[in-house]
């Protein structure tokens, strides 16, 4: 199958390689599928250069977890009326070498999701880690149709999504941004009010937009940057969930939160337990039926050119996802 792949970590120019690779067989549990779009994430940059402190875990590794595609052979264990299935991928490379970024990747049934009829390969590529990031930190929130919430960078695409599931659940949603480009986008995934945090004092505006009040749920992308707001900013009792952070330490008002009674749940999108990926696709796929989802995709890239999507990526201009046509 033609494949890229990379044998050591650094530049994406320098490593990348695209040529042929062995085409996987499905093994007991396994599903074959054969690609048509793989996602490209922040992650899959920073692996591929070393960051995380993470080496090489293979001789060979073909990046990208997220992708969509068809099944077209299964293993022993799995019903054969899946093949021919669209669907889309989560963890395709997560504690493996070969993701997403490929003619073929087989693995385990459960983690390649019927794609509804309609919805297009491209958006399926997008869902893996973003959308599923957002709806789990929403879920953790516990947010419903009484809550005021603050998504931080609202025009990421996790927050993005976050914003439409938080919506979805009839929330009020803020969302703070860095420039009028990206309050347009947060808005078109419809938000509420937008926060410039570059223009102003952020912990002012939102009491001035919640009379007061602050708000009940933080969706959170930079902990590290953020949590000296917290007090500025929280009502009592309300809830942060964390998804991401600038650093491996973040300093937090720990008296204040406890004397304010706040939660904080942190989690990592890749290790989740099954309930919660099963609750979070179910909630991605019925919006997805519905035509519920805006979804936004910054370039499409052939598979050769998969060293320019990363360092697109890398440089962060661009809003949306990027994605890599297989075929």
């Amino acid at each position: 199958m033609r494949a890229a792949f990379y044998r050591e970590q650094g530049p994406a120019k320098a490593v990348f390689q695209v040529g042929e690779q062995p085409t996987p067989e499905p093994a007991a549990g396994e599903v074959l599928v054969k690609l048509r779009t793989s996602g490209v994430n922040p992650s899959d940059w920073k692996i591929r250069q070393g960051g995380f402190g993470r080496k090489l875990t293979a001789p060979v590794i073909i990046p990208h977890s997220d992708g969509a595609g068809d099944i077209c052979a299964v293993g022993p264990g799995v019903a054969p009326s899946r093949v021919g299935e669209r669907v889309w991928i989560w963890n395709g490379q997560w504690k493996r070498a070969f993701g997403t970024a490929a003619e073929y990747i087989a693995l385990p049934g459960k983690q390649a999701v019927r794609l509804p009829d309609g919805v297009d390969y491209a958006v399926g590529a997008c869902l893996g880690i973003p959308a599923l990031t957002a709806v789990q930190a929403v879920r953790l929130a516990e947010i419903d149709a009484d809550s005021i919430v603050l998504v931080t960078g609202g025009a990421g695409s996790v927050g993005n999504y976050a914003t439409q599931f938080a919506k979805a659940r009839g929330a009020r949603v803020i969302a703070t941004v860095s420039s009028e480009v990206k309050a347009e986008h947060a808005c078109a995934a419809g938000a509420d009010e937008i926060v410039n945090y570059r223009a102003g004092n952020v912990g002012e505006r939102i009491m001035e937009l919640t009379g007061g009040r602050g708000v009940d749920a933080v969706i959170e992308t930079n902990l590290s940057a953020n949590a000296a707001f917290y007090p500025s900013i929280l009502r009592p009792f309300a809830a942060v969930a964390v998804y991401g952070t600038a650093s491996n330490e973040s300093t937090v008002p720990a008296r204040w939160l406890m004397q304010n009674s706040i939660t904080m749940r942190f989690f990592l999108i890749y290790e989740i337990s099954e309930s919660d990926r099963e609750a979070g696709i179910s909630e991605v796929t019925d919006l997805l039926r519905q035509g519920k989802l805006v979804h936004t995709i910054a370039r499409r890239f052939p598979l050769k050119d998969i060293a320019e999507a990363h360092d697109l990526v890398e440089r962060g201009t661009e809003i949306g996802k990027v994605i890599l046509d297989i075929d």
